[in-house]
């Protein structure tokens, strides 16, 4: 099987779109935990529901970004990059820093994603 490398600029931008999707992530995370919060403060929603929602929320958001972003090595930036082009957390367009090669099996990891859901 032949093996992808990225060149030193690639390996810079990946981790650059990665840290994106992860900022995206968490944006999203938190806007969820402030809609619960703004429920249980505007609507009087009951505080033991409130609690247990939001650490549901919270400890299932943790696994994913568990899951998809710690101990990133090189080795996973090409799927991760992926996930987060099938996640719509970066676009095709800034996939396209990466050569020819790179960015198509990017794509085609995607495609593969998108297809298994």
């Amino acid at each position: 099987m032949h093996h992808l490398i990225l060149s030193k600029k690639e390996k810079r931008l990946a981790r650059e779109l990665i840290e994106k999707g992860l900022q995206s992530e968490f944006k999203s995370i938190l806007g969820k935990a402030k809609t619960l919060l703004e429920a249980w403060e505007d609507q009087g929603v009951d505080h033991k529901e409130t609690y247990h929602k939001l650490y549901k929320h919270i400890t299932q958001s943790d696994k994913h970004i568990a899951r998809r972003y710690d101990n990133m090595t090189g080795s996973k930036y090409l799927p991760t990059l992926a996930h987060l082009l099938g996640d719509k957390l970066v676009s095709v367009e800034e996939v396209s820093g990466f050569t020819d090669q790179i960015r198509n099996a990017i794509l085609f990891l995607a495609s593969i994603e998108d297809n298994d859901e």
